[in-house]
């Protein structure tokens, strides 16, 4: 696990350049540094030592070093990578599961992350063809960002590296700045900067020195018998599959742990993990429990307790209140590298600082399950509001299951007149459109020209299941898995996600919505699949996400940093970003009884706290 970082261009300040950006990148990666360099290009890593701890250096080579990679990541399926090119007669300096790639590459060329099973962001410099080669794993576990400017490439693990190094070359861009406040974060390709880009997920980009072109991975190690197995016996093939890719991922020469909810996903991990690591060690937050009245008590830490004694692991359990959270809002701000405000972040945050004090470098998550089998509060109403073939009505009023406390019967009568961009907007996601009309100046409403509900175009309601594949295409990586790499590796730990495992999102696409979604019992596939190894009390739970009472505290202590935000003190407002009477319309919004509105207000405290800490903004 690493930092990487790179330039192509014959700048004769590049490694003073790069330097500058690895510095930023010293929480991915504090235990070992390595650079490249040649006259074309330079490259470097901050590495988290995992897996061959002693030879794992990077950058890595080919036989003749003409092939040099640096790369973040862990590659699952390496040993057997490893053992074909063997065969044909490659030879091994270290044990490092990265080596591999600069092998396979010799073997095969471009098609080399075709065979790689693993989360990734890769640098391949050809030193022969003087081609750049960037990748990203398939589910977008890791980032990897990259800017042309100026008759150079750049690119990096984190914005923040790129802008450390080449401030005078960016602009915000204004688009970004609209679509925040509607998911909490700014959504891939697009960064918050008009010249960086994210690396899509899935895909590898090739540079030769003048042109850029971006093509799809193909997993060519996907199991072949996921179609006939989902027909003929569904829970089978979702144990295997689950199974699999949980004891891959605990691929590890230091420390594992996970996190633990006490809910379904993260048992699931914990109990297959703690049946092959001695003494696994689990964490879970604890905080006050508050009653929300849309999603429920807070505070999950007795449930969670409760599966740690059956599983036997080491459990920690991490007390924080609003003060501790207020307090490290800078801190969450910086470590999420752009504009971000999943509040459930900061959990992800506290609990990986407290791993890390206990030694363990590597936790993994229940994260994804929802997406991939059915498991969110909002998708037993998919079906009813598709299309009843008549033409959707104009919206001018604003509907949300996400944060609405009205009666979801109501609700669903008026969802389903709407677009289906705009049915996908009501399910779950936050500021809507009319909102940041009142709230967004004028200025910034005529340079934002798309509308955010762009981002639901795509789907089609002739199957309901198409909504459920958009959030495992869209939000799972821009939130969940954004939220899992950032504040993981903010404390030098590394986040697993077992169920962004590319079989386990093949499986995915193959479930019908009934074996997601049985009788209103949510994932209940998955459920059936580990049966008899959850507890009672757990295999009959509902879903219960980890929710930070957001609402609550924002009418609280928090309501101080609603007032700044709103404020002419505010960069939102000196940048001319929002209006003279937003505050008002606001204050409306903190005492609606009808809508639950504390995320959309932290996506506005979290933008003005980036831009007023970030300093480069035009």
């Amino acid at each position: 696990m690493c930092g990487i970082a790179g330039i192509y261009g014959t700048n004769p300040n590049k490694l003073t350049k790069l330097n500058k950006m690895l510095s930023k990148l010293n929480h991915r990666g504090p235990d070992e540094d390595g650079l490249y360099n040649c006259d074309e290009y330079c490259s470097g890593i901050k590495r988290l030592s995992i897996n061959d701890l002693s030879g794992g250096s990077q950058p890595l080579f080919n036989h003749n070093r003409s092939i040099a990679v640096v790369y973040n990541g862990e590659i699952y399926n390496y040993h057997k990578l490893r053992k074909s090119l063997e065969k044909k007669n490659y030879v091994f300096r270290t044990n490092s599961d990265g080596e591999v790639i600069a092998h396979l590459y010799d073997d095969v060329g471009e098609k080399v992350f075709d065979y790689l099973d693993g989360m990734f962001a890769i640098s391949i410099w050809d030193n022969h063809r003087k081609i750049l080669l960037l990748a990203r794993d398939t589910a977008g576990e890791k980032p990897l960002y990259y800017m042309k400017k100026n008759g150079q490439f750049i690119f990096s693990s984190e914005i923040k590296s790129i802008q450390s190094a080449f401030s005078e070359n960016l602009s915000i861009n204004n688009q970004s700045i609209w679509d925040m406040p509607t998911f909490l974060w700014v959504p891939d390709p697009n960064t918050i900067y008009k010249e960086i880009m994210a690396l899509p997920k899935g895909n590898y980009l090739k540079f030769n020195g003048d042109n850029s072109v971006i093509k799809s991975i193909n997993c060519n190690f996907v199991r072949n018998d996921i179609d006939d197995e989902i027909t003929k016996n569904p829970v089978k093939i979702t144990r295997e599959i689950v199974e699999e890719a949980i004891v891959s991922r605990l691929l590890s020469d230091v420390p594992i742990g996970c996190f633990l909810s006490g809910g379904l996903d993260s048992t699931i991990v914990s109990t297959v993990a703690s049946k092959r690591v001695e003494k696994l060690s689990t964490f879970n937050i604890a905080f006050e429990n508050i009653i929300d009245p849309y999603h429920g008590m807070a505070d999950e830490s007795e449930e969670a307790e409760r599966t740690a004694k059956k599983i036997n692991s080491k459990h920690h359990k991490i007390f924080v209140n609003e003060d501790i959270f207020y307090e490290s809002l800078q801190e969450f701000s910086y470590y999420g590298d752009q504009p971000f405000a999943v509040s459930s972040g900061m959990g992800i945050y506290f609990i990986s600082k407290e791993a890390k004090k206990n030694g363990i470098k590597v936790l993994l998550s229940g994260d994804g399950a929802d997406e991939c089998f059915g498991g969110y509060s909002w998708y037993p109403f998919i079906s009813k509001i598709c299309r009843n073939n008549h033409l959707p009505i104009k919206n001018d009023q604003i509907y949300s299951l996400q944060n609405s406390t009205e009666n979801k019967q109501y609700l669903i009568e008026k969802i389903k007149n709407l677009s289906t961009a705009e049915k996908a907007y009501s399910l779950h996601y936050y500021a809507h459109e009319l909102e940041k009309g009142r709230i967004f100046s004028k200025d910034l409403q005529s340079q934002a020209k798309q509308s955010s509900l762009r981002h639901f175009e795509s789907i089609s309601e002739t199957a309901p299941k198409n909504f459920i594949d958009h959030d495992r295409n869209f939000y799972f990586p821009n939130e969940m898995l954004c939220k899992m790499d950032r504040m993981t590796m903010a404390n030098s730990v590394e986040g697993r996600a077992p169920f962004a495992s590319a079989n386990v999102l093949q499986l995915s696409k193959k479930i019908s919505l009934k074996n997601m979604i049985n009788n209103d019992k949510l994932k209940w596939v998955l459920r059936e699949a580990f049966k008899d190894l959850l507890p009672k009390e757990v295999y009959a739970r509902k879903k219960h996400g980890f929710n930070i009472p957001i609402d609550h505290w924002i009418r609280g202590k928090w309501y101080d940093l609603v007032l700044h935000t709103f404020s002419t003190e505010s960069h939102l407002y000196k940048k001319n970003l929002i209006h003279d009477g937003s505050l008002d319309y606001v204050k409306n919004m903190i005492n609606d009884e009808k809508r639950l509105n504390g995320h959309t207000l932290f996506s506005y405290i979290m933008l003005n706290l980036w831009l007023e800490n970030n300093g480069t903004y035009s």
